[in-house]
């Protein structure tokens, strides 16, 4: 394997790589050999160049079996900033609604939260840069491309953020700890989803979904 291949930003699994590459965001594509046809003819119709290797190379390069055949280098992380969420509910003609995540750690988790976010009309997904998973291939993989079609926002303090803004926010604790207090403060409504005892609990992922489908019927009836 090439050295120039480990300093690269990688996203891997089909649907991440092709929102990449529908983006903008892909610098160099690399193909597993023997991937089904499909494959290959949707990234010629996307005009990508693409690179066949050894199915064992990805597996190294990525670290993981779970790539699907095929993986993308991109520039960075692709976070939005705030004001691009706002002015996504602005196109759509929406008040805006945003998710704010403290102390997802787990990146499937995350990538999940945001995937939901997409599928159920919410503007951008916010979490904190020390207290959050990061957006890693993991989480891009998880959120099968949402993360390359949503505003992702990363920022310094989520309380403060909170108290600044004026939309709608979803905010979501972490299934250990919950929301942290200085956080919980800055909310003006709590709830909880009623589960059977027997459950325990919900995974945040499926909590949000919840959540952002209630919200999503209350804007359609008012």
């Amino acid at each position: 394997m090439a050295s120039s291949y480990t300093k690269a930003v990688w996203v891997y699994g089909r649907n991440p790589v092709l929102e990449a590459l529908r983006a903008g965001q892909a610098r160099r594509v690399l193909v597993a050999r023997g991937v089904e046809g499909w494959l290959l003819r949707e990234l010629e119709r996307l005009g990508a160049e693409y690179t066949l290797v050894p199915r064992i190379e990805l597996d190294a390069l990525l670290r993981t079996t779970h790539h699907q055949g095929i993986a993308a280098e991109v520039a960075d992380p692709p976070y939005a900033s705030l004001e691009e969420a706002l002015r996504l509910a602005e196109a759509r003609k929406e008040m805006p609604l945003l998710v704010a995540l403290d102390g997802i750690t787990d990146p499937r988790n995350y990538g999940a939260m945001i995937r939901s976010a997409l599928a159920l009309g919410a503007h951008g997904v916010l979490s904190e840069e020390r207290r959050a998973a990061p957006l890693s291939p993991l989480a891009l993989k998880a959120s099968a491309g949402a993360a390359l079609r949503l505003p992702v926002v990363r920022v310094k303090n989520l309380p403060r953020t909170l108290k600044a803004l004026r939309p709608l926010v979803l905010v979501v604790g972490s299934e250990g700890q919950g929301m942290r207090r200085l956080v919980r403060e800055g909310c003006d409504e709590l709830f909880r989803i009623p589960i059977r005892e027997e459950a325990e609990s919900l995974n945040a992922a499926v909590a949000l979904g919840i959540a952002l489908y209630q919200a999503a019927l209350a804007r359609s009836v008012g």
